[in-house]
């Protein structure tokens, strides 16, 4: 896979303004990333803006914090899939993984998944909150949910992705799914690291730094 197609080109800021997600749309066509990420309100501007490239839209459901009730989930998926979006990364019940209720966990993924159908779902199980345990339990329960992907971190915690979590969930779903590595990946040293790690794809604010840097 070419460099520029691990990046999800992300602005999820409560703040971002519509000027900032135009620039974000343009810098993403610019370098032919793999999608933007956003916020729901926005999925119908970047579809709007992206319309005519290779470029996705990505948005997130239950963000930051994953304690919405499933079915608040899956609707919030199916309005942003309506309006455009290509790829969703929702995060999980962070609570009830913690609690050790794994069929919950699993139940709310899968309910996602079903409104997403075969749109692209990114399971956020935020790495930084839990044990390697619970990372490994949250890994299995996406991928018994039938999710596409894994991902670390919503970048909103108290840390966000590490090479050795990415292994470690790498180790976990095989090829039954993809890792997305997300939070605090400033340099290319940094997304290299992640992609040997086993990342597919990175979840990035800095990507156009991290792209000049690697063309540089």
């Amino acid at each position: 896979m070419e460099f520029n197609k691990y990046f999800d080109h992300t602005l999820l800021k409560a703040d971002a303004r519509r000027e900032a997600v135009i620039k974000l749309c343009d810098e993403a066509k610019k370098y032919d990333f793999a999608s933007v990420c956003v916020n729901p309100d926005y999925v119908s501007l970047c579809a709007k803006e992206l319309k005519d490239s290779d470029v996705k839209v990505c948005t997130v459901v239950g963000f930051p914090l994953g304690s919405m009730i499933s079915e608040a989930k899956a609707f919030e998926a199916s309005k942003a899939i309506e309006q455009g979006a290509e790829e969703v990364d929702m995060v999980i019940n962070i609570s009830a993984l913690k609690d050790g209720d794994l069929d919950y966990v699993t139940k709310d993924i899968r309910t996602v998944k079903e409104a997403c159908g075969k749109t692209l779902l990114k399971v956020i199980i935020e790495t930084c909150l839990l044990t390697d345990e619970e990372k490994v339990q949250a890994c299995e329960c996406a991928v018994k949910a039938g999710a596409d992907y894994v991902k670390t971190s919503t970048g909103f915690s108290k840390a966000g992705a590490t090479p050795e979590d990415v292994k470690l969930m790498k180790d976990t779903v095989k090829d039954k799914a993809k890792v997305k590595a997300a939070g605090g990946i400033h340099t290319l040293a940094e997304a290299n690291a992640m992609i040997q790690a086993g990342a597919d794809r990175l979840g990035c604010s800095a990507s156009v730094g991290i792209m000049e840097e690697y063309l540089r």
